[in-house]
């Protein structure tokens, strides 16, 4: 069989890249991720509705360069915000509990 069959501790590779879990660092780190995790739902999210950013913002009232940097991870919006980015796509925001 060819190949590496090196075995990683993602654990460590994690804590050695980002600090220690619970770290202020790893903390930081974590929240970055969700933030660009995020924006990539809500960017794919307006191409499978067709929109283009411009149409997006026309539709919530704001402009073009709001949805570029909530694509990209640079914005969070708030929530009632979030709510209508989801409402113009023609989508609903689903609160359920954690299983």
């Amino acid at each position: 069989m060819d190949g590496d069959n090196t075995i990683y501790d993602v654990s460590a590779e994690l804590e050695r890249e980002f600090g220690a879990k619970g770290s202020k660092s790893r903390k930081a780190a974590e929240d970055k991720a969700w933030e660009e995790y995020n924006a990539q739902i809500l960017l794919d999210a307006r191409k499978n509705a067709g929109l283009t950013q411009q149409e997006l913002a026309e539709r919530i009232g704001a402009d073009k360069g709001y949805i570029s940097r909530v694509e990209r991870g640079l914005t969070i919006p708030t929530v009632s915000t979030l709510y209508r980015i989801a409402a113009a796509m023609g989508l609903t925001v689903d609160l359920k509990p954690i299983s």
